[in-house]
């Protein structure tokens, strides 16, 4: 079966062909650095952190290019609110964004360019848009004619007639159609500014994109991925620009993953539900976190809920529960036990991983993917439960193996990749009433109480623990606790 992703550009899915066997060109398009990431920006990051691992998973050779947006308007006029350069408020909310992201677990992307260290390439290709009629020169302004470019409106569905008889009066009486498009931006006072054959100036947003993607990537590369809120204008004019400038086709797929809204209600500042990562991070576990951010299809809209988040949780607890249980039997999990990129491929005959790779492949369906998951792990529970006591070594192997294979789904999804112990100690800094010396130090009074036959002395503590949302749980190798999860 061959994966198959839902192309924007075609409105259907189709069979994913790469331009060279072997390789993929994924160019996704990063943030606007000009405040914290929210909770959209990380739900997009995620998901094209998930599909590029998973193609790594299946054995691509995958260049993931992720830009970074350091000048535009916000960002200079944020930087004149905060008393700021763009520079230095540009460096400080993409240190914020590592941070952020790095907390979810995403991974770098293999080249993470600045659109200004590119300038002498956007430069380039505006002389060829001039040159070949595409664009042209009003006042120190460079703007791309949209009327140029036959199939303006392929990859929105937007027509060009629509987009006329729907505009307002343009806002710059120097267009020559409503919708066209600065490429150069004549500079103003106290603005950042690079010279130009136009008078000194700075690019304009949706050049900025195509310059880095074509730079990394080439003129035609495999995957364009963003927001959906991004098909238009961006990757409208992304496309024509580039199109236009290379004479030749651009991204062959566009993967568009769906808004969040936050309690049913679309995010917004003015609206008081403006929630950012670092926000949400003070109140759930980063895990949860991301395991909610992919429980729907990417494609969907996701509404963000405290409800729903902590359904998740209890989900992942019951988990990390079970591969505790596991770590019992038959010992912690080795991180370099976990396959090689390239492995899943390779281990297609694995039913429980056939059926993960046949959700991967149908579009990056990972809600599909985490509910075959948390069956495995009902599964394996089942199993554990048919020898408590005394298990023997054929069940102890395939518990191993089936522990290996789930690992190795987790971490295409990007998670369980911590030890339980680890997790739990983790999830506590999530409760106001849980001290993590306090417990121990509790459970140590316990285990000298058990010793000295204090049953009610024992009991006690155990319902003190209750009482702060700790559980208590004994077994052959000593009593492990976790937070109690409504």
């Amino acid at each position: 079966m061959p994966i198959k992703f839902y192309n924007t550009a075609t409105r259907k899915k189709e069979d994913f062909i790469t331009i060279k066997e072997g390789k993929v060109g994924l160019y996704v398009c990063g943030v606007t650095v000009y405040d914290l990431c929210h909770i959209g920006h990380a739900r997009s990051t995620i998901v094209f952190d998930v599909l590029y691992r998973y193609l790594q998973a299946r054995g691509f050779d995958v260049t993931h290019v992720r830009n970074f947006t350091d000048i535009d308007d916000k960002i200079i006029e944020r930087a004149r609110q905060l008393e700021k350069t763009p520079e230095d408020l540009a460096r400080e909310f993409i240190e914020a964004f590592y941070e952020d992201m790095g907390a979810l677990g995403v991974l770098n992307a293999d080249v993470e360019p600045k659109a200004t260290e590119h300038i002498d390439h956007m430069i380039k290709m505006i002389k060829t848009l001039i040159d070949k009629g595409f664009a042209y020169v009003e006042e120190g302004d460079v703007f791309y004619s949209i009327e140029k470019f036959e199939d303006y409106g392929g990859l929105s569905g937007r027509r060009l007639e629509d987009m006329r008889a729907g505009s307002r009066v343009a806002v710059d009486e120097k267009k020559r159609h409503p919708m066209d498009f600065v490429l150069w931006k004549g500079a103003k006072p106290g603005e950042p500014q690079w010279p130009s054959p136009w008078g000194p100036g700075r690019p304009g947003w949706h050049l900025e994109c195509s310059v880095m993607s074509n730079h990394y990537l080439g003129p035609t590369f495999d995957i364009h991925g963003g927001g959906e809120d991004l098909v238009f204008p961006h990757h409208e004019n992304e496309r024509a620009q580039s199109m236009a400038a290379n004479d030749a086709p651009f991204a062959r797929y566009w993967i568009h993953n769906g808004f969040v809204t936050v309690e049913s209600e679309k995010m917004s500042k003015s609206l008081g539900n403006f929630l950012t990562i670092r926000d949400a991070l003070k109140s759930y576990h980063p895990q949860v976190l991301r395991l909610f951010l992919l429980s729907k299809h990417y494609r969907s809209p996701l509404d963000f809920s405290k409800k729903d988040v902590l359904s998740l949780q209890t989900g992942l607890v019951r988990i990390y529960r079970t591969l505790e249980r596991l770590e019992s039997l038959i010992g912690p999990f080795q991180k370099e036990d976990v396959p090689h990129a390239g492995a899943l491929s390779d281990e297609q005959s694995v039913p429980f991983l056939k059926e993960f790779i046949q959700f991967m492949d149908d579009d990056l369906n990972t809600a599909g993917a985490l509910g075959l998951v948390f069956e495995k792990v009902k599964e394996m529970n089942r199993l554990m439960d048919t020898h408590d006591d005394n298990p023997p070594e054929d069940m102890l192997s395939r518990l191993e193996e089936e522990r290996r294979h789930l690992l190795s789904a987790a971490h295409v999804l990007g998670f369980l990749e911590e030890g339980p112990k680890s997790f739990f100690v983790g999830l506590s800094n999530y409760s106001e009433t849980v001290d993590e010396d306090e417990i121990e130090g509790l459970i140590e009074e316990r285990i000298t109480a058990r010793a000295e036959k204090d049953w009610a002395k024992a009991d006690a503590i155990r319902d003190r623990l209750d009482a702060m949302g700790i559980i208590l749980e004994d077994g052959p190798q000593g009593t492990t606790w976790r937070v109690k999860v409504s």
